[in-house]
């Protein structure tokens, strides 16, 4: 399948992907299931289409140069269109055996996205694909097509995005149910002061946040653990290892651990949604989909 004027072609892109995933032209071969010079030789057809050194070689190995780490993140993309360009003329022909896609923080896997699941199980015979990642990432999987559906939070980019609201959620405190916050209606931040606290990554808004709270009451925090990712938390705290800072909807992904949580304040409030890309047209699958994330959040919410 020849892509472009220049004679650059599908299996060229596939072949320079899996080389560079795999690190090697044998492993390649291995996984796409064709002969190593085979593969040598559709990278060599790709660096002339292009006109651009791709890789260096080397003792017979062959190692990726800059411009190709570059070229690698472009060819995702239109690999991944591509990709999505085959799922949709499938669903088209059998509507009902669509594979729907849906981005979202791997914390909502604990509780919500099962039932997303199935909802959408045992309403339709679409499989579903679940792709993780923070709230950037989400936009970026649904902006790409590689998402059809994500769950993600304000502020959005109108001019990109769709939308349907999930609910709101304010700050909790998450501790472990023999803690002495159990005994009280909220944690404000002068209670925190002697306590062990396992924060969320500095990049976050919300460490900030935290961190200016306990400053403002005269607290020097003791943050024991950092983590990147919404859902370590409940580990650390459950092992009675410190306290943490989340809102409600990411505490009710918790209720495994028998942790308990209590309003925090000074608090924020955070705005969840469901998202798709703007205009984007929606098969019965899809349709469904869209209420069982509506549906699984709406049951877990006071």
């Amino acid at each position: 399948m020849e892509l472009l004027q220049s004679g650059l072609k599908l299996r060229q892109l596939q072949v320079f992907r899996e080389v560079l995933r795999t690190g090697s032209t044998r492993k390649a071969a291995v996984a796409l299931g064709i002969s190593q010079p085979a593969i040598s030789q559709h990278v060599k057809q790709l660096e002339t289409a292009l006109d651009i050194r791709l890789f260096k070689r080397s003792s017979n190995r062959i190692l990726p140069s800059k411009e190709a780490w570059e070229l690698l993140r472009h060819v995702e993309v239109a690999l991944t269109s591509l990709d999505r360009l085959e799922a949709s003329i499938f669903s088209m022909k059998n509507e009902e055996k669509q594979r729907i896609s849906i981005a979202a923080p791997a914390v909502f896997g604990f509780v919500t996205l099962p039932k997303v699941v199935a909802t959408i199980r045992s309403k339709t015979s679409s499989s579903v694909r679940s792709i993780s990642g923070n709230y950037g990432q989400v936009g970026e999987h649904v902006l790409s097509g590689r998402a059809d559906l994500g769950i993600s939070r304000l502020p959005l980019d109108s001019r990109l995005f769709e939308w349907a609201p999930i609910g709101s959620a304010r700050n909790v405190c998450l501790f472990h149910p023999n803690h002495r916050f159990s005994k009280q209606s909220r944690v404000e931040a002068q209670d925190l002061a002697g306590e062990t606290i396992v924060d969320i990554d500095p990049q976050f808004s919300a460490h900030q946040m935290n961190l200016n709270a306990l400053h403002f009451a005269g607290v020097e925090p003791d943050v024991l653990v950092e983590y990147d990712s919404n859902g370590y938390e409940a580990g650390f705290v459950s092992a009675g290892l410190g306290v943490s800072i989340t809102n409600e909807i990411i505490a009710r992904e918790y209720s495994a651990f028998k942790l308990q949580a209590k309003p925090v304040e000074p608090s924020a409030l955070y705005h969840y949604v469901a998202i798709w890309q703007k205009g984007r047209a929606f098969s019965t699958a899809l349709d469904v989909s869209l209420e069982a994330i509506l549906s699984a959040f709406a049951t877990s919410l006071p």
